[in-house]
């Protein structure tokens, strides 16, 4: 770690201003000042609400403020300082509150935002008159390094701003963020590049990947604590459910605390989770307060209604997912609500971060638990804040299918050599251990498509020129690539547009798009049929049909909807958080912090079967009618529990066993069977040798490796979803990604991006890492019990038997009766013991 330069003093014209608003300069702020002045690179770890985004832009505003007259054309007419958001809507907020300081101290200053919903004329405008500060996204900065004159256009770049770099830098956006940093670095050698988070578990980790290969250091400077957070846990009627995932049973309390503060943040993990609690409030809404919706799936003119009104202080609360959790400042929000458990320490900071946004005073933040298990985890989640302890953040390798994408946009903007490419890639911090083999094999994906696809003149997309240099094949090719920048793939999506009638016909047919209001995936709609009613945007529409990538639906009559669930997936239970569970339920003095039927849940657990210590895994047999059950206690998360029943069933099945079935939470998992489970060898049954062989292969059984495959071919730009005049529906890029994956299995195995779909199946959709280090951790540490009937334990998961086919409050009906016949059967059994 490179300590911090001594702090800077401001020039009069800055410290005048600091002073006119009745502030002082914060000490980060005039650090980051003078490691501007050093020349150096810097990140900066402060907390919310602690000036960051202007620490970052200071010393910019301070150079540009000392210039002479700016040139409309040559050297010194550039672009001085780039900002890079992982958020459209910050970058509009960032853009307001910057303005602030710019006006008022009177400077010469241009700044303008650019993503893509920004205009084409302004695109046009922004190119032949750069700003002085160009506010944008990770993926306008790939579009930027395909451009022809990219070099010209960015040669007088001095400083680069990475904002909420926490959010991105461990994934491919990170991956091709910091491929286009090595490029503006070779444009611009003297740029430099900064960093701002206010949750960094690791400093140290994150200025290794931001470092560039020259000796200039990253100086890491570290803001002073503000005050703490006060953070509340809810507990509902003075109970916590056994069971449950949605907090539907807090609504009327939550409702109740939104009408006691100003305007608060109700903070939700999925898209369907916050169609859920909104319908819900409004239910119950009898004094007509302003609720609005927030998520990505909404329609982008709707959700900047959302923002508008938030920052003009016209909303009492906004229920709400991801989209709203970083750094954007909407105004004076009073509260905020995490509704169920957060699943990271970090992304709590961050949520809490929202509310108040001063560092000087606390923010106000209220948990409320959907059932006993996130009791314990709010409750390790809020210790965590008050520690200060954020998530883990695992080291990262640059992937492959990224660095394609790179290649490609760098043959759109000059032609470049393999020796001077590779020297640039391997100064990014995810690349520099790439091998210079490994980067031939990625440009020849990009030259061939790879042996087994190159004799299809369609894959190659850069040809090598007489002087041994590559560049794009031709202007079409440049232009499809441009269209497909970016490393965000999601699932197949339709637009919901509001449908009218038009007269004959049938089907869709009957039927022309109007308005748009969101998008959601492909494959909700597949279930669904002409007339079924579903909630979208806090109203219930019915489904008519589908007409190219339009989803077209009408007002429903229905209040109640027949498919209720639409919705995003579940966050993953963060490892550092499990931990602190597996921590909390194994000390007896710390169950004194929790509500006492939760301390009684606890007691009756150790009671009727018993509390596993920290580093072990309890393991429970028991039969329940003509079934037999073994439920485990891992503590890993949805994805990795997934997956290790995945390969459990299938070595139970070649026990003898019959598996039939299994579900799983982020605490446990139930497989049930035909035959007892209770007289096997778990030590063998767990076994980590079944991330071998059992793995590989359930990954080639599995339609996993080609849903994998597609979104590494889309990124890789294989093959390419959008192009001119038109764009594919998922399913025609699922139908030629599936026929490239069959070739490719037949005729090239060993193929980069079957390689790299492996990977990522088993680092993302698998968790394996995870699963791996803790079938390490519980070799001879298992704790089997045999028991009669059910432990208090088992109730969360067995639940879920059956309920995944329901919706919405059915399903919460059916938890709450399974919940309660499973608690009272716990409760008899004690009883009679």
């Amino acid at each position: 770690m490179t300590p911090p330069e001594p702090p800077a003093q401001l020039p009069p014209l800055f410290a005048d201003w600091f002073a006119s608003r009745g502030w002082a300069a914060r000490r980060h702020q005039l650090e980051m000042v003078a490691a501007a002045q050093a020349g150096s690179h810097a990140l900066l770890v402060a907390p919310t609400g602690g000036g960051k985004t202007l620490a970052g832009f200071l010393p910019s505003l301070i150079e540009l403020a000392g210039r002479g007259p700016r040139p409309e054309h040559g050297p010194g007419s550039g672009v001085h300082t780039l900002y890079l958001s992982p958020l459209k809507a910050l970058t509009t907020d960032v853009e307001r509150n910057l303005m602030a300081p710019i006006r008022e101290i009177g400077l010469n200053v241009h700044v303008e935002s650019r993503t893509g919903d920004t205009k084409q004329s302004k695109r046009q405008r922004q190119r032949e008159f750069p700003p002085d500060i160009l506010l944008t996204t990770p993926e306008q900065l790939a579009l930027f390094c395909a451009w022809e004159g990219a070099r010209a256009y960015f040669a007088d770049l001095k400083c680069v701003v990475l904002d909420e770099v926490h959010a991105i830098w461990s994934g491919k956006r990170g991956d091709l963020l910091n491929l286009g940093l090595g490029r503006l670095q070779r444009f611009a050698p003297e740029m430099r590049r900064v960093a701002l988070s206010a949750t960094v578990d690791d400093p140290d980790m994150i200025a290794g990947w931001l470092k560039p290969t020259e000796p200039s250091p990253v100086i890491i400077v570290r803001g002073d604590p503000g005050a703490p957070p006060v953070v509340d846990v809810l507990i509902s009627e003075g109970r916590v459910p056994w069971a449950g995932h949605t907090g539907v049973h807090a609504i009327p309390e939550v409702y109740e605390a939104i009408k006691r503060s100003g305007m608060t943040l109700i903070f939700v993990n999925t898209r369907w989770q916050s169609e859920f609690v909104f319908q819900r409030l409004w239910e119950i809404n009898d004094e007509n307060l302003p609720i609005a919706l927030h998520h990505g799936s909404l329609a982008a003119e709707q959700r900047r209604k959302v923002e508008a009104a938030m920052a003009r202080g016209e909303l009492r609360a906004v229920v709400c997912t991801s989209t709203l959790d970083l750094g954007i400042d909407w105004g004076d929000v009073d509260l905020v609500i995490q509704l169920a458990a957060p699943k990271g320490a970090s992304r709590l900071v961050q949520r809490i971060g929202r509310a108040n946004h001063r560092l000087d005073e606390p923010s106000r933040a209220l948990m409320v638990p959907a059932s006993r298990f996130e009791m314990l985890e709010c409750q390790a989640a809020r210790e965590a804040v008050a520690e200060n302890a954020f998530d883990w953040e695992p080291v990262h390798v640059g992937t492959l299918d990224t660095l394609a994408q790179h290649v490609m946009g760098c043959a759109c903007s000059e032609p470049f050599t393999l020796d001077d490419l590779y020297a640039e890639i391997t100064g990014c911090g995810p690349y520099r251990a790439l091998t210079y083999e490994t980067f031939e094999e990625v440009v020849d994906l990009v030259a061939t498509g790879g042996y087994a696809l190159r004799s299809y003149e369609r894959f190659a997309r850069i040809v090598r020129t007489r002087d041994g240099r590559w560049k794009v094949r031709n202007a079409q090719v440049a232009q499809r690539h441009r269209m497909n920048v970016g490393a965000i793939v999601s699932a197949g999506t339709l637009n919901i547009k509001v449908a009218h009638r038009r007269g004959g016909g049938t089907g869709a047919a009957r039927w022309s798009a109007g308005r748009k209001v969101g998008e959601a995936e492909e494959w909700y709609f597949e279930q669904l049929t002409p007339g079924d009613t579903f909630v979208f945007a806090g109203q219930v529409w019915a489904y008519q049909g589908i007409s190219g990538t339009d989803a077209l639906v009408t007002h429903a009559r229905d209040v109640d909807p027949k498919i209720p669930s639409w919705g995003g997936s579940k966050f993953p239970l963060g490892t550092s958080l499990a931990e602190r569970v597996r921590d909390m339920i194994q000390d007896r003095d710390h169950w004194r912090v929790l509500p006492p039927d939760v301390q009684e849940w606890l007691e009756l657990q150790e009671a009727r079967s018993v509390i596993p210590r920290a580093g072990d895994m309890l393991v429970e047999t028991f039969p329940r009618g003509s079934r037999h059950f073994l439920v485990a206690y891992p503590f890993e998360g949805r994805l990795a529990h997934s997956t290790l029943c995945m390969l459990l069933t299938r070595r139970l099945d070649r026990l003898g066993v019959g598996p039939l079935g299994f579900v799983v939470t982020d605490y446990s998992l139930a497989i049930w069977a035909i035959k007892p489970m209770d007289g096997l060898d778990l030590d063998a049954l767990f076994e980590p040798d079944m991330l071998g062989d059992d793995l590989e292969t359930w990954l080639e059984e599995s339609f996993m490796m080609k849903r994998t495959f597609r979104n590494c071919a889309l990124i890789s730009g294989l093959i390419e979803r959008r192009q001119p005049g038109a764009e594919k529906t998922g399913r025609q890029v699922t139908f030629s990604t599936d026929l490239i994956y069959d070739v490719l299995r037949r005729h090239q195995p060993d193929h980069l991006l079957l390689r790299t779909a492996r990977a990522d199946a088993a680092a993302g959709l698998l968790d394996v890492a995870r699963l791996g280090e803790m079938l390490s951790r519980v070799q001879g540490r298992i704790v089997l019990k045999r028991l009669e009937r059910p432990s208090p334990f088992c109730v969360p998961v067995l639940v879920q038997i059956g309920r995944e086919r329901v919706g919405g409050g059915a399903a919460e009906m059916i938890l709450d009766e399974t919940a309660m016949e499973f608690s009272e059967e716990a409760l008899i059994a004690e009883v009679m013991a």
